[in-house]
């Protein structure tokens, strides 16, 4: 695995937890040569992940919308930035240049990258690990509500279970390296529904 996805928030969060969690992030990747691709931000954990890959060594690959850009959010000192047109650009770039991907603690725009490319997944459109880093049970509450959408049928266990999770960074990446995607492709029960016909 020469490149993996970090997709993260662009806050630092609450808790000083969170900013540790990206650090030993970035030191982790840095020190196995496996390239950091992430959001391209200066900000908040983004910033914190970037600049501690950077000072271990390593590789950190940046891809960001024009628009953010334009905010002043851009980190320049990255190994290589990419600027893109779009969001959607910006995270189909993303997929192409990673071999995996991660959702550490963040908020909306973290829910959206992971599961947009947790999708692809299960759609069998890529066959890449995809995964949480739940440090501290932070994403508890969302693996709990998933088990909810296998028990009520729109998810299979097969497909839940294409979500590694782990506890820390080096055993995320232990997992990465050991997986194999599943062969069950994604079905979809086709329901006929009558319509009754009134004269």
């Amino acid at each position: 695995m020469k490149s993996i996805c970090v997709f993260l928030g662009a806050n630092p969060g609450n808790d000083p937890k969170y900013a540790q969690t990206a650090r030993n992030m970035g030191r982790e990747l840095a020190k196995r040569n496996i390239r950091i691709i992430y959001g391209g931000s200066n900000m908040g954990l983004m910033g914190i992940l970037a600049e501690s890959a950077l000072e271990a060594g390593g590789e950190v690959v940046g891809v960001i919308p024009e628009s953010l850009v334009k905010k002043e959010v851009a980190h320049y000192g990255l190994t290589k930035l990419h600027i893109a047109e779009s969001m959607h650009e910006r995270k189909a770039l993303m997929a192409e240049l990673s071999d995996g991907f991660v959702a550490l603690p963040g908020g909306i725009g973290t829910m959206d990258e992971i599961f947009e490319i947790f999708t692809w997944a299960q759609l069998g459109f890529h066959n890449k690990p995809c995964g949480l880093l739940n440090i501290d049970g932070y994403y508890d509450k969302l693996i709990e509500f998933l088990g909810g959408v296998v028990q009520e049928g729109f998810l299979g266990e097969i497909h839940k279970e294409m979500l590694i999770t782990a506890s820390s960074p080096s055993e995320l990446i232990e997992a990465y390296s050991n997986y194999e995607a599943p062969t069950v492709s994604k079905w979809v029960e086709k329901i006929s529904v009558q319509t009754d016909k009134r004269q």
